[in-house]
């Protein structure tokens, strides 16, 4: 007996699991197998072409009948999800394809009989030498692959390796393991748990930007510091974005009918030279530079970490030519050439200011010394980290220079090795950065930018902002920790944003203009010393939502999981009523059905909820705290809690296994009830059973924990110890947990302490009054 390929092309089908995905495989398309990238059950496609070319499209077959979760660039910069159920719903530029082949339930697709489970399978178009593959969808709900190298003279005919393709039925496991299999054969980019994370990401931050924008100045930032820590909340990072740096616009010509669009515009701001630019400059001590805004920041304000922004070419219009500061890097000026699938995208290319004015690009031989003399520079005044922005223009400047990737790559090699050099805690945000160029080779950077910016003056944004950073981490967060963009804390969509920030797992960071923010809130996402309580992962929608689509169809709510070390989180969020619009290329409204949607949510929605079990003999059952209305519920393993929001409303949950201790005496910690991520707050966990449950299981009366027996065995032992649950506990606030019978006494650091218990809910609540030292952690000890 031959034991066939999970993934296999046979008899002209691509065939997964002996469900086939794909029909009419053209020849030229051939499946090597993906077994020697380790040992993953996967394949890698190649094609052969008639005649060498810089760009190639092919079919690789008709997609129907399979739901899909694509994420494609809607800009050159970034990316957006789109789902649907046939090839000609898949958008150019895709980067990333979920498909799902729909037998099975989702309720029962992680155990059982392989038969009946949802198999998932993923599409990586990759990196092949000089070119880079993505997918699109045609007319015919053909899957097509299109390659480019982006310069005309780097061409090529055949190909092996131009996409791998996996499948299991855990989709989260096999996208991981996925881009395993892809990295230990590609061998120039690690991933996100292979990467140092930068200390940023467990403090809350302020970035100048939507405060300051480009007007920004070091008293501007000193205001933001003292009006946000004024609060409570005091930020320990700061970004000083666009506005610090050395820059002008070329030097004025004579002008023909030619240049009448370009007169139109502004001109494009190109970098002078390394250092800050006047507006950081002290009156009575220009020589101190930006080291000046960054020993107030940290000397008076306490902050831990200073940052500055710069385009990854030095600037939005890259470094200017012929400028004497600046000659030692030879750049020459080079007009962007945008790829054809992400103009039909993006029509607004054709008159951007890049477009029409060309960008100062930095000779590649010279990169390292560019980013060496700007970062060492940077690094001798204090800062800490640089948002490196504007990254996705490397690909349209390849002419000449060996193609998109080569150019790429390049870049990505001199700005690694420069970040290391002066930057020791990894001090690297990705910005604008959402192409397959750049993922496939990145080694060092572990954080990126997740979607597109949050707007606060354009409306249409918000609800499509948190569906995408949701969409783009199952992705993205293979890579790097995505950063779910700043936001407003005084917004009339603070809450909203608040809360998904805290579930991301990334960096918390708010761009409030100083004297404009609610602390109300912020308190729910920072402690008093400017920590935030981090969960552990990227946040990413939950199983059940990943090809519904929760901005469009108008019945679905997104739900996104997150994990902590003993505790799960839950955001659920209402996403409906805009989205990109794939007639006019933009972001809209449109018409939603319903005002109110209803959904309902598991234990399980947590996708590893029983990793934070402390039992491998876990049934399943969860206590669940809604932080909105402060309710607590216990959920059998399956049981569904309804719920419904209107377009712009959230809930977040807490979600924790139950342990059973004894007979009547079950307990689940939930953390600071007050937090939006309140579980985050537990560092440590440990139950002991005491020798009152041994008299409990000697009971043979004992007829299930909701029998009358039950209850009043558990008073008749009230005064015995039956087990002892011991925690450490990051922060301060109003500590909650799940207890199905009264504790005997709560202990916070060695001493007793008052605890309020409501027998309805089976809440047990106690206040950790002040912040634990310095460098250390609260215990919280509850005697059952």
């Amino acid at each position: 007996m031959t034991i066939k390929p999970a993934v296999r092309i046979s008899e002209s089908k691509l065939v997964v699991k002996d469900r086939t995905i794909l029909t009419g495989v053209p020849d030229n398309v051939m499946a090597t197998s993906g077994s020697s990238s380790g040992p993953v059950d996967g394949v890698f496609l190649g094609v052969v072409f008639d005649q060498e070319n810089s760009r190639h499209v092919v079919s690789l077959g008709a997609l129907r009948d399979v739901r899909f979760m694509a994420c494609f660039r809607f800009k050159l910069w970034w990316m957006a999800q789109k789902m649907g159920d046939q090839g000609r719903d898949i958008p150019l530029e895709t980067q990333f394809l979920l498909v799902e082949t729909k037998d099975g339930s989702h309720l029962e697709s992680d155990g059982g009989d392989e038969e009946n489970q949802i198999v998932y399978t993923v599409f990586l178009p990759l990196i092949e030498g000089s070119f880079r593959a993505c997918l699109q969808g045609n007319v015919n709900d053909e899957l097509e692959l299109c390659l480019e190298s982006g310069d005309a003279e780097t061409k090529r005919t055949s190909f092996s390796h131009s996409v791998f393709i996996h499948a299991g039925t855990d989709p989260f496991r096999t996208i991981t393991e996925a881009v395993r299999a892809v990295k230990l054969h590609l061998k120039t980019f690690r991933q996100r748990h292979e990467k140092t994370l930068p200390g940023i990401v467990d403090y809350f931050g302020w970035c100048t930007w939507d405060a300051f924008y480009q007007e920004v100045t070091q008293e501007g930032v000193e205001a933001g510091l003292e009006s946000l820590a004024s609060g409570g909340t005091p930020p320990k990072f700061v970004i000083i974005d666009d506005g610090w740096q050395s820059v002008g616009g070329d030097p004025q010509e004579e002008s023909n009918d030619q240049d009448e669009k370009k007169e139109n515009q502004q001109p494009l701001l190109r970098l002078t030279g390394i250092k800050e630019n006047a507006k950081f400059q002290k009156k009575d001590d220009p020589t101190a530079g930006i080291k000046g805004i960054v020993n107030v920041s940290k000397e008076k304000h306490g902050l831990k970490y200073v940052y500055v922004w710069h385009a990854i070419t030095g600037y939005w219009g890259g470094v200017r030519p012929e400028v004497k500061e600046m000659e030692e890097y030879g750049s020459t000026l080079k007009y962007p050439m945008v790829s054809k699938g992400v103009v039909e995208n993006d029509p607004t290319w054709k008159n951007d200011a890049l477009a029409l004015q060309g960008l100062g690009l930095v000779n590649p031989k010279n990169l390292y010394k560019f980013y060496n003399e700007l970062h060492s520079y940077l690094a001798s005044a204090g800062i800490d980290g640089v948002k490196v922005d504007v990254q996705c223009i490397l690909e349209t400047l390849g002419a000449g220079l060996g193609g998109r990737v080569q150019l790429t790559r390049q870049y990505h090699q001199a700005l690694d090795a420069s970040v290391a050099r002066n930057f020791p805690d990894n001090g690297c945000i990705a910005c604008m950065s959402h192409n397959t160029d750049a993922l496939y080779c990145s080694k060092q950077t572990a954080v990126v930018r997740a979607s597109d910016d949050f707007y606060p003056r354009d409306p249409v944004s918000h609800t499509i902002h948190i569906a995408a950073v949701a969409y783009n981490s199952v992705f993205l967060g293979e890579f790097m920790q995505p950063d779910w963009d700043m936001f407003h804390s005084l917004h009339p969509t603070a809450e909203y944003h608040a809360s998904a920030r805290a579930i991301s797992g990334g960096p918390i960071y708010v761009s409030d203009a100083p004297g404009k923010h609610n602390f109300e809130l912020l308190k729910k996402l920072i402690l008093p010393d400017g920590s935030i309580l981090r969960a552990r992962l990227p946040g990413r929608p939950t199983r059940d939502c990943l090809f519904s689509d929760p901005a469009r169809d108008g019945v679905s709510l997104l739900k996104i999981w997150n994990m902590n070390k003993f505790t799960g989180v839950l955001g659920v969020y209402n996403c409906q009523g805009a989205a990109w619009n794939n007639i006019e290329r933009k972001n809209t409204f449109h018409q939603t059905k319903n005002e109110v949607l209803t959904g309902a949510i598991r234990g399980r929605d947590v996708h590893l909820i029983a990793e934070a079990a402390m039992d491998p003999n876990w049934n399943g059952n969860c206590a669940v705290y809604c932080h909105r209305t402060g309710e607590l519920i216990t959920l059998p393993y399956n049981a569904a809690l309804p719920m419904s929001l209107k377009v712009l409303e959230h809930d977040i949950f807490t979600v924790t296994p139950i342990k059973d201790l004894a007979p009547g005496f079950s307990f689940a910690p939930l953390g600071l009830i007050n937090m939006f991520n309140a579980g985050g707050a537990i560092e440590g966990l440990k139950y002991e059973v005491k020798g009152g449950a041994e008299l409990l299981n000697l009971d043979d009366g004992y007829k299930g924990e909701s029998s009358c027996v039950s209850e009043q065995r558990v008073e008749n032992y009230s005064d015995v110890l039956v087990g002892k649950v011991s925690m450490e506990v990051k922060g301060c606030g109003k500590f909650g947990a799940y207890s199905s019978a009264k504790p005997r006494k709560c202990i916070v650091d060695a001493n007793v302490v008052e605890f309020v218990y409501d027998s309805d809910s089976s809440l047990v609540s106690l206040s950790l009054d002040s912040m634990p030292e310095e460098g250390k952690l609260h215990v919280v000890e509850i005697e059952l």
